[in-house]
């Protein structure tokens, strides 16, 4: 495939597959192929909105049913934003039928149905990333550089993440994030995933000893077997001294800051998972604040372009990438200690 572009299946007409039809289309080495739904009419409804905003030469195919795209020859790697509660399903299809996958999270709704998500993706040589964007961002390896100065930051002591957002009153009697069958995590899977993810990224990818976890709030769709967490905050222990904690809300205005804090100082960004910039980036380190050229969505620049540019780049040389699969089950099995505790009146949970 070197040389040509990532032909890519888009496995449902979820909202946030428009942002990422998008992406692929500015990112210069993919092209959507096929749009699969659970009807043809909805696949092509969907194909006739994103083509008149950003067309690709040849127009997707649209397809009634996800196997059929994942029969396609002409498919090399799918994009599937289905609920969590559905998605190993079409994931081990998928690495079967030898597609590589970019996967929305949270991954799975347990630590061992990922590891057999991740096994069978193996097993079939196919890459497996998650899509949490801003681990695309420019500003990332810039702000590592900051942490591993020496000087800067110092030993790490302390991360602290907030990630909310207030839900519209129909969020909560129509929107899949508030029925336990389809996304069981509420908050914790949709929002704390990004926290977590951040404090392992900080930590150097070093699990923690123990977690915890306690739901301050919860509501279900009246259809929702259960209710799932709206307001939740959870904490991190690691062996040397460094904790993490961490607040996700649906109930909250819209909030998204991270600050991680050493001996020496700290570095913080308010903006952590979705950038508010036009043209740039930032973050402060003890007060300076140190600019990354960026474009904030839609953009040839933008974190999420990178993110299917940079999954692109990798299949297409054969190779594959050992890190993204091992990243999102580490956040997979972080988040899931930090549910179990907090079904235990938050009492710690040991991750090894």
């Amino acid at each position: 495939m070197i040389g040509q572009p990532i032909r890519w299946g888009i496995l449902s007409t979820a909202h946030i597959a428009r942002k990422n039809w998008r992406a692929i289309q500015l990112s210069g080495n993919g092209v959507i192929a096929a749009v699969a739904s659970r009807s043809r009419a909805s696949a092509e409804k969907f194909i006739a909105e994103n083509q008149a905003v950003a067309p690709f030469a040849i127009a997707p195919c649209p397809i009634g049913n996800y196997a059929e795209l994942l029969a396609a020859p002409d498919i090399d790697a799918v994009y599937i934003p289905l609920p969590t509660g559905l998605r190993q399903e079409w994931v081990l299809r998928a690495a079967a039928a030898g597609k590589h996958i970019v996967s929305e999270k949270p991954c799975a709704t347990s630590g061992a149905n990922l590891r057999e998500m991740l096994s069978a993706c193996e097993r079939h040589r196919v890459q497996f990333m998650d899509g949490v964007m801003f681990m695309h961002s420019a500003r990332l390896p810039r702000m590592r550089a900051v942490l591993d100065d020496g000087t800067s930051i110092g030993p790490l002591k302390r991360i602290t993440s907030h990630f909310s957002f207030q839900a519209p009153e129909n969020f909560f009697t129509s929107n899949i994030r508030a029925h336990s069958a389809l996304e069981p995590l509420g908050c914790l899977g949709d929002l704390g995933w990004y926290c977590v993810r951040l404090s392992l990224w900080a930590a150097g990818w070093r699990l923690p000893r123990a977690v915890t976890g306690r739901i301050l709030a919860q509501l279900g769709r009246t259809d929702s077997p259960a209710p799932v967490p709206t307001d939740f905050s959870g904490e991190l222990i690691f062996d040397d001294g460094l904790t993490a904690d961490f607040r996700c809300s649906f109930l909250a205005e819209f909030h998204q800051s991270a600050e991680i804090t050493g001996a020496l100082g700290n570095l913080s960004v308010d903006d952590f998972v979705l950038p508010r910039a036009e043209s740039e980036i930032a973050f402060l380190t003890n007060g300076r604040r140190i600019a990354v050229a960026e474009h904030g969505s839609p953009h040839t620049t933008a974190q999420e372009t990178n993110l299917f540019r940079n999954f692109a780049a990798q299949i297409s040389h054969g190779s594959l990438n050992d890190e993204w699969p091992a990243h999102a089950l580490k956040t997979q099995q972080v988040i899931n200690a930090c549910w179990q505790s907090a079904q235990a009146n938050s009492q710690p949970v040991a991750l090894r």
